[in-house]
């Protein structure tokens, strides 16, 4: 293992460590997966997070592409001329070439454009970075969901298999009565008809598992294994109108919208500098060697083969008349501004109608969590009590069956609120600005800083220094089995 390979382990190991939603999780098998162990793999594999991060690496450039606008420019030209065939008339025309000239241009006045454009441009960056914030929220929040749907889906499943399992039975054994002449062909139909809608509910519960688990293979780039119960989350606020207060101030998708106007305030000092005189500095000179080959036409008399020159000057470009160009790129300007400005306004609107949405949806179903528990323990004593009036005679087969399909139907309701409440609660987060890496326990040199970019780019004035080949950061999910709908339980390792 390479120097490289160890340093980057250890970062891992550290990142991985640190990683916490301020809860300790629940104690499991060694191959078990935690939620804080899902959110670590997106954060390094996801191949939207990685993208979003180039995409962010290659915004930083366009600050040291404008610089470049107000920085001296140096070129240099050499040409060597052969000529093949000389004019009859062209007596000391020479055979053969070879010219060079290099040239200085130091542009001294812009008219504000150069300073305009880098401001604009380190606006941008700024607003990419709290972009790159928003979707590593999104991704965060669709892990969430994702491992949440998984365990959601592997309770209906295990719920639906129980309860054909008991159907099963209750067939058994109305056919066993209706042999002996204690029940009728009516109750054997009844128990028959439920079996097979309970097999059908068995098989969609099934296919909304496999579905769960290919979305999370999509979005973590493994197959979900033994899925721990989530921590709970910290730092969830009191009010809708607390957590509108946070997200105004802490939300990156308004931080992004508030940096555009910024910079599209600075892209109309552009288009005003094209109404501007342009003033630069020009240092050129030239070098011509006819390598013996200009004859003077006058025999016994030399010319010179070799002729160098060299100037220097002060260029003034004065903008007169452009047809109306300047003023309508002026107006496009402040008008692009203007849309920024209504931007910023729908992004804050949003922003605030998807942080009371997103709490009102977390407390509403914390109470059906609270009214659901109580459905479900009264239904399990109605079933018992029903199928004790049915064994005197009191009740019917029918009644035992809507009795075990309303028991059924209450615990599919609590555990789909129980998911629906954990990942409302996680959007509350997310859209205050409190659901980043950043904010999930990890420090240190494993946290993905695009100020280091920056930093390192902004100012960089060298021509050649280009960044090694790229190379494919997230992982592929090629080789990863098709998903299945079998349980923890149903895994070898887990009958051993």
């Amino acid at each position: 293992m390479t120097h490289r390979q160890k340093s980057k382990t250890t970062l891992r190991s550290r990142w991985l460590g640190g990683l916490a939603l301020g809860a300790l999780l629940l104690p499991g098998i060694a191959q078990a997966e935690t939620l804080r162990g899902a959110l670590a793999k997106a954060y390094e594999n996801n191949p939207t997070l990685t993208a979003a991060r180039a995409g962010q690496r290659a915004n930083d450039e366009n600050v040291p592409i404008q610089k470049s606008y107000g920085l001296p420019d140096v070129g240099a030209r050499a040409n060597y001329e052969e000529n093949l065939i000389i004019p009859g008339n062209a007596f000391n025309s020479p055979v053969r070439s070879f010219s060079s000239n290099a040239q200085l241009s130091v542009p001294i006045y812009q008219g504000g454009a150069v300073r305009n454009a880098v401001r604009a441009a380190k606006y941008r960056v700024e607003a990419g970075q709290a972009d790159l914030r928003a979707t590593e929220a999104s991704i965060f929040s669709q892990v969430v969901a994702a491992y949440m749907d998984v365990i959601r889906d592997q309770a209906i499943v295990r719920l639906n298999r129980n309860n054909v399992s008991v159907l099963r039975t209750n067939l058994q054994a109305t056919s066993d009565r209706f042999e002996i002449g204690d029940l009728t062909r009516t109750d054997v139909a009844q128990s028959e008809a439920r079996l097979a809608l309970a097999e059908s509910e068995l098989r969609r519960a099934e296919a909304n598992l496999i579905a769960s688990r290919e979305a999370y293979i999509q979005l973590v780039g493994e197959a979900p294994v033994d899925l721990e119960p989530p921590p709970a989350l910290p730092n969830l606020p009191a009010t809708a109108d607390q957590a509108v207060a946070v997200a105004l101030e802490n939300n990156p998708d308004i931080e992004a919208a508030n940096l555009a106007v910024e910079a599209s305030r600075s892209d109309i000092g552009v288009a005003k500098s094209a109404r501007s005189p342009k003033v630069s500095a020009t240092l050129g000179g030239g070098y011509n060697n006819f390598l013996g080959s200009l004859d003077s036409g006058v025999p016994g008399v030399d010319v010179r083969q070799e002729t160098s020159s060299a100037a220097a000057g002060i260029s003034v470009t004065l903008p007169i008349f452009s047809g109306g160009r300047s003023s309508a790129q002026v107006r496009q300007a402040q008008s692009r501004s203007s849309q920024a400005i209504e931007n910023y306004v729908a992004t804050e609107r949003n922003v605030i109608a998807q942080t009371r949405g997103a709490y009102a949806a977390w407390r509403a179903n914390e109470q059906v969590i609270s009214a659901t528990q109580q459905a479900v323990g009264a239904n399990a004593l109605s079933l018992e009590g029903v199928r004790a009036e049915n064994s005197v005679g009191t009740r019917t087969i029918l009644d035992i069956l809507n009795a075990e399909q309303e028991y059924l139907n209450t615990q599919v309701q609590l555990v789909s609120a129980q998911r629906n409440s954990y990942v409302a609660a996680f959007s509350v987060l997310a859209a205050m600005g409190r659901a980043e890496a950043r904010d999930l326990g990890i420090e240190g040199g494993p946290l993905y800083d695009p100020a280091v970019n920056y930093e390192r780019v902004k100012n960089e004035i060298w021509d050649w220094a280009d960044d090694p080949t790229p190379r494919q950061q997230a992982t592929d999910t090629r080789d990863i089995p098709a998903a299945d709908a079998s349980l923890p339980a149903d895994t070898p390792s887990a009958r051993r």
